[in-house]
């Protein structure tokens, strides 16, 4: 539920002084020591992430598709979906047909 903060709320007070208390005071030992998920996935996914610039980059194919989205974490941060018709018509490969001009 929530509390309003500063209101002079005995447990409110008690928790923020508690806080400070702890944050200050380097001789308190450590009792949490896991690390959170979020902070796993977190940094599993940044290093997925720059693993597959490294591969993105290296790669001497796909030189259309890197004109859109040089950058993977850019790409992954889009909010827009590729359909398989659009990279298909893009880079020129796929069922696409196309008529070649004779001239």
């Amino acid at each position: 539920m929530w509390i309003k903060a500063h209101a002079g709320t005995f447990g409110n007070e008690m928790a923020d002084f508690l806080d400070k208390e702890a944050a200050s005071n380097k001789d308190i030992p450590v009792i949490f020591d896991r690390i959170p998920k979020t902070t796993l996935y977190s940094e599993l996914e940044e290093e997925a992430t720059l693993k597959w610039q490294e591969e993105w980059e290296r790669c001497n194919k796909a030189a259309v598709t890197k004109q859109f989205f040089p950058n993977v974490r850019d790409r992954i941060h889009r909010r827009i979906k590729i359909k398989p018709n659009f990279a298909a018509q893009v880079t020129g490969h796929g069922k696409t047909k196309v008529k070649q001009s004779t001239t």
